[in-house]
């Protein structure tokens, strides 16, 4: 199975997200992440929907979500045809004695430390999911308290159509 990511444009009403998490527990369908947000347009959302599917099983999801009531377009975001990212906090208790320590691996991988108290750190970083994965592998060295993450976010690469041969 390999992960794939969903926008899914949807008028911005009530029940339109009831409606989709039911399509997908009515089918089986395991969610991954699921972001929902406002667009440009405040009268359209944008659904951010990632799964771990085999490609007959993400085509008829596809298809699935093309059917409801509400959607106004479905992608499915193949390798390199969009820009994506997450965002995740997570609480660190560090001894005085490995702050240093910890503001610069933050350097390093551009997090910001949004919050300090006299036990814990409050850490923000940003990237796509291999800069997460990273980050979060080198934070395990330290006394990771809380995390939490947003799941990804995507947009699409606009198309050049001069390039097209």
């Amino acid at each position: 199975m390999t992960r794939h990511t969903i926008s899914v444009l949807v008028e911005n009403k009530f029940g339109v997200l009831a409606r989709i998490a039911g399509m997908f527990s009515g089918r089986g369908y395991n969610i991954h992440t699921l972001n929902v947000g406002p667009s440009h347009d405040p009268t359209i959302s944008r659904m951010t929907i990632v799964v771990r599917e085999k490609e007959d099983v993400l085509d008829q999801i596809i298809k699935q979500l093309d059917k409801l009531i509400d959607v106004i377009e479905v992608v499915d975001f193949r390798e390199g045809e969009s820009v994506d990212r997450e965002l995740v906090l997570l609480q660190l208790a560090v001894s005085p004695d490995l702050r240093a320590e910890v503001i610069t691996l933050c350097d390093i991988f551009r997090a910001r430390i949004v919050d300090v108290s006299p036990e814990r750190l409050t850490v923000e970083v940003t990237g796509d999911a291999g800069k997460i994965s990273q980050f979060l592998k080198l934070m395990e060295g330290f006394n990771i308290v809380d995390l939490t993450r947003t799941g990804k976010i995507a947009m699409p690469v606009p198309h050049d159509p001069g390039n097209d041969a």
